[in-house]
C-alpha cells in the first residue's frame, strides 16, 4: 500500500471522527500524527514538529493579549461605549454592534470578541424588551468576516500565509487581507440588518447571563450596607495613620474628586466612610478628630466597593468547609491578610456587629484587592457566587492595567504591520508584557490560551506536511482541477466548495490545514499563481456559517441566544453565499490568477 494510500485513509478516518465528534478533537488531531509515524508514513522526528512551528508560540501569544485586553476591561468599555452611541435603534444598534464585533475579532480573535460582547448584547437586548436571538449571532457572524482584517486575527491566517511561501508564493502582509475583509465586512452587516428580521428566530433564552453592570448598588442594597453607615471628612490635623477600630467596617476613602484612594493613606478633603453603632462611629470621629458629612454615602460606598484597585466577592462556605466553626466580624481581616469581612449573611438575615460562629451556607461579602480575590477562585473552602473576573470585566469603566494592555496591543501592532521581527517573537514578546506589566498572572496567561486549538494546530501539522509528501495533496489536487476544470475561476470555486463544506461540520482551523496543501498543488497543476487560492480557502474557512459546530464562536451564542442547531443556516447561507462572491470573484481581481 502506497503511503499516499495510507495518508487517504487516516485522512477519511479524522475527518469521520471530526464529524462524530464523540472524541476529543485534541486526541484526533495528535493520534493522527502518530497513525502516520505507526504506518511509516512520517520518521517519528516529524510527529510531534508541529508543536515546535513557529505559528504555535504566535498563535499562543495573541491569545494571551487577547486576555489582556479582556481581563483589563478594554473590551466591555468598548462595548458599553457602543451601548451609549448606539441609541434604541435597532438596524443601528445591529449594525454597530456588527462594527464591534469585526474590529474586535481583527484584534483579538472571533472567540475573544464573541466571548467579550455576547453578555452585553444579550442583557441589552433583554433591557430594550427584544429577543437575544436578534443580536447573539450577529455578533459571531460578524467576528467571522472582521478575521480577514489582520493576519493575526485568526491562525487560519497565518496558516494560509505560511502554505503559500511553502508553495512557492509569498507571505501576506499583516494587513493584506482587509482588501478582502471590509467588504466582508460592510456586506456581512448590510445583508444582517437588511434580512436579519426574517432570518433570525426571535426566541427567548433558557438562561441569561448576570447583568453586573451595577453590582456594586446590588450588594449595597442586598446587604443593606447604608444601614449605620457614615461619612467622615479627613481635615489637616486627622489621625488617619491607621484606620481600623473594634466593632467598626472601614470601608475606604474617597478623595475630593470622587475618586477611591485605594490602598493608599487618606488624605485632607478625603471622605472616610465607615460603618457601625452610632455610639462607636462618633467616639472614632471624636478621637481621630474627623467630621461627618451629613449626606447620604451610597455613591462614595459604591466607589469604594468596586475600583480599579480593590473589588468585592460574595463567597458561600460549603458543607465540609474548613472555615466552619471559625469566628468571624465585620470589619476584621483574614488570615492571609489580603481580605477584608464587610459582612455576613445566614438564611438571608444579616449577623453582626458581634463576632459569630460559621455553619456551613453562611454567606461572606469579603474586599480586597483583585489579585486576592482571583485568588478565592481556586479555594475549595469557599463557592463564589460570582467570579471576580466577570465583575471586574462588566462593572468597572477600564479596569486595572487597561493603559499598559492599550500600549503593548498597539506596539505588537506596529512591530508586526512593520516586520521588523519574527511574528512568533513579537507575539511571545507582547504576551510577557502582559504578565510582567501584571496586566495578568501567569495563571490567567494561561486560562486566557485555547489550548484546543493548539493542538489541533500542532496536531495535524504533520497530517498536512504527510499530505504534500506522500503525492496524495497532488492526487486530490488532480481531482479537483479534473472536476472543475484548469480555469482559475472554476479551480478557485471548487476551492472554496471543499473548504466551506468542510468547515461547516469540522473545524475550521483543522479544514485550513486539511485544504491547504491540496489547494498548492491545485495551483501548481493548473499553473496559476498560488496567492489567489490561499487567500479564496481562507475567504472560504472564515465563511463557518451554516452550524453551530463549525467554531466555537457559533456554538458560544447557541444557548445565550435560544437557537436551535436548524437556525444557522439561513442566515448563514445568505452570508456563505457573499462569501462566495467575493473568494471567487473579487480575489483574482486582486491577486491575478
Amino acid at each position: 500500500m502506497s503511503d499516499a494510500t495510507v495518508c487517504l485513509i487516516i485522512l477519511v478516518a479524522v475527518v469521520a471522527l471530526f464529524v462524530w465528534n464523540r472524541l476529543p478533537v485534541e486526541i484526533v488531531a495528535v493520534g493522527s500524527a502518530l497513525a502516520l509515524w505507526a504506518a511509516g508514513v512520517l520518521p517519528f522526528a516529524q510527529v510531534f514538529a508541529g508543536f515546535g512551528d513557529p505559528v504555535i508560540p504566535f498563535v499562543a501569544g495573541l491569545f494571551v493579549v487577547s486576555e489582556g485586553l479582556n481581563a483589563s476591561g478594554v473590551t466591555a468599555w468598548l462595548g458599553r461605549q457602543l451601548v451609549l452611541r448606539a441609541g434604541e435603534s435597532r438596524r443601528r444598534l445591529l449594525a454597530a454592534t456588527m462594527l464591534l464585533a469585526a474590529a474586535l475579532a481583527a484584534l483579538i480573535s472571533v472567540n475573544g470578541a464573541t466571548a467579550a460582547l455576547l453578555p452585553m448584547v444579550v442583557l441589552l437586548a433583554v433591557r430594550l424588551g427584544r429577543s437575544p436571538a436578534g443580536l447573539a449571532m450577529p455578533v459571531a457572524f460578524a467576528g467571522h468576516a472582521g478575521s480577514l482584517l489582520l493576519l493575526t486575527a485568526t491562525p487560519i491566517n497565518l496558516l494560509v500565509s505560511e502554505g503559500a511561501v511553502t508553495a512557492g508564493g509569498r507571505a501576506f502582509g499583516f494587513a493584506e487581507y482587509a482588501l478582502v475583509g471590509v467588504p466582508l465586512v460592510v456586506g456581512t452587516i448590510a445583508l444582517t440588518t437588511g434580512l436579519g428580521d426574517r432570518l433570525l428566530p426571535a426566541r427567548t433564552p433558557r438562561s441569561l447571563p448576570p447583568d453586573l453592570g451595577g453590582h456594586a448598588r446590588t450588594l449595597i442594597r442586598h446587604y443593606d450596607l447604608t444601614a449605620q453607615a457614615a461619612g467622615l471628612r479627613v481635615g489637616p490635623h486627622s489621625d488617619v495613620s491607621t484606620l481600623d477600630e473594634p466593632g467598626l467596617v472601614v470601608f475606604g476613602a474617597v478623595t475630593a474628586d470622587r475618586r477611591p484612594r485605594g490602598d493608599a493613606p487618606p488624605q485632607p478633603g478625603d471622605v472616610l466612610v465607615v460603618r457601625g453603632p452610632e455610639g462607636v462611629v462618633h467616639a472614632y470621629a471624636d478621637r481621630r478628630g474627623l467630621a461627618h458629612v451629613p449626606r447620604d454615602v451610597s455613591d462614595k460606598l459604591a466607589t469604594i466597593l468596586l475600583n480599579n484597585e480593590l473589588g468585592v466577592a460574595e463567597v458561600v462556605l460549603g458543607p465540609r468547609s474548613a472555615l466552619v466553626g471559625d469566628t468571624v466580624s465585620p470589619g476584621m481581616t483574614t488570615d492571609s491578610g489580603e481580605l477584608v469581612v464587610l459582612a455576613v449573611h445566614r438564611n438571608g438575615d444579616q449577623l453582626g456587629p458581634g463576632a459569630v460562629a460559621l455553619v456551613p451556607g453562611d454567606m461572606l461579602l469579603v474586599q480586597g484587592s483583585w489579585l486576592a480575590l482571583d485568588r478565592v477562585t481556586g479555594d475549595r473552602d469557599v463557592l463564589l457566587v460570582d467570579e471576580p473576573s466577570a465583575v471586574r470585566r462588566q462593572a468597572l469603566p477600564l479596569g486595572p492595567g487597561a493603559r499598559p494592555a492599550l500600549v503593548i496591543l498597539a506596539a505588537m501592532i506596529v512591530l508586526l504591520a512593520t516586520g521588523l521581527f519574527p511574528p512568533a517573537a513579537v507575539a511571545v514578546l507582547a504576551a510577557g508584557a502582559m504578565i510582567v506589566s501584571r496586566v495578568l498572572t501567569m495563571g490567567q496567561a494561561y486560562e486566557g490560551i485555547s489550548w484546543t486549538t493548539i493542538m489541533i494546530v500542532a496536531g495535524l501539522i504533520p497530517l498536512s506536511v504527510a499530505m504534500r509528501q506522500s503525492g496524495l495533496a497532488d492526487d486530490l489536487a488532480h481531482l479537483v482541477v479534473r472536476l472543475f476544470g484548469a480555469s482559475g475561476i472554476l479551480l478557485l470555486l471548487g476551492m472554496f466548495l471543499l473548504t466551506a463544506i468542510f468547515g461547516q461540520v469540522i473545524s475550521n482551523t483543522a479544514t485550513a490545514l486539511i485544504v491547504i496543501p491540496i489547494g498548492a498543488a491545485a495551483a501548481t497543476e493548473a499553473a496559476i499563481s498560488v496567492q489567489p487560492v490561499m487567500m479564496c480557502i481562507a475567504v472560504a474557512a472564515a465563511g463557518a456559517f451554516l452550524t453551530p459546530i463549525a467554531t466555537a464562536a457559533n456554538l458560544m451564542v447557541k444557548d445565550p441566544g435560544g437557537y436551535r442547531f436548524g437556525d444557522y443556516w439561513k442566515l448563514g447561507l445568505v452570508l456563505l453565499s457573499w462569501f462566495l462572491l467575493i473568494g471567487v470573484i473579487v480575489v483574482p481581481f486582486i491577486w491575478p490568477l
